[in-house]
């Protein structure tokens, strides 16, 4: 956003940097924008990022929250925590979920398969 900008585009900053949305300015809002009020005004509208670049956020949050080096160099149990932390967040309902996800941690679509397989059987068993 250009110029000063809005309370409440400053205070939702975190945020929309979190789920990998920008704030632009009212006039600027497309159709699929979210228009945010503020005293009954338009104040700012929030552009939410498409489906194609969540799992690219979800890899890069698992990333930071396992110390920020490359997932493909953790172990095998973390490797298997990483998939049953990305599956709890919906990645694999992403098209080509499994292998952006196998390509990440360095081993193959049939391992995260395995992964997921036990995830569940455990699941069942509690």
């Amino acid at each position: 956003m250009s110029g000063e900008q809005h309370p409440l585009a400053i205070a939702i900053k975190p945020l929309l940097d979190a789920v990998g949305g920008s704030a632009v300015e009212v006039a600027e809002a497309r159709p699929d924008d979210v228009l945010l009020e503020w005293d009954g005004s338009p104040a700012v509208a929030v552009r939410l990022p498409g489906l194609e670049s969540a799992l690219d956020r979800l890899l890069a949050d698992v990333k930071r929250q396992f110390g920020g080096g490359e997932l493909s160099e953790l172990d095998r149990a973390g490797k298997q925590r990483v998939v049953a932390l990305l599956e709890e967040r919906g990645a694999f309902t992403v098209r080509h979920g499994v292998e952006t996800v196998a390509a990440a941690l360095g081993v193959s679509r049939f391992t995260v398969y395995n992964y997921l397989n036990r995830q569940q059987a455990n699941g069942k068993q509690d």
